[in-house]
């Protein structure tokens, strides 16, 4: 197969797998534990869980940029 084209395939499925990772995280955290959810009043659980959240993403949609940053130099005609 083509360098060019495992490179593309490469930064595809590395980018699913980060998606699929951050997503399963935040599930766990936020909806499994609870955290998401405001009841009566914010906690310190809530607040925690925001922060890490907005936190998290920054650095989640830089590592994404990071991949996607550089042409692979494939030429469409």
């Amino acid at each position: 197969m083509e360098p060019l084209l495992l490179q593309f395939l490469n930064r595809i499925m590395r980018t699913i797998g980060l998606v699929v990772l951050y997503m399963s995280i935040n599930v766990a955290f936020g909806i499994m534990w609870g955290y998401a959810f405001i009841e009566t009043e914010w906690k310190l659980g809530n607040v925690l869980f925001y922060l890490y959240l907005i936190i998290s993403f920054i650095g989640f949609a830089y590592t994404l940029y990071r991949i996607w940053k550089n042409p692979i130099g494939i030429k469409i005609n």
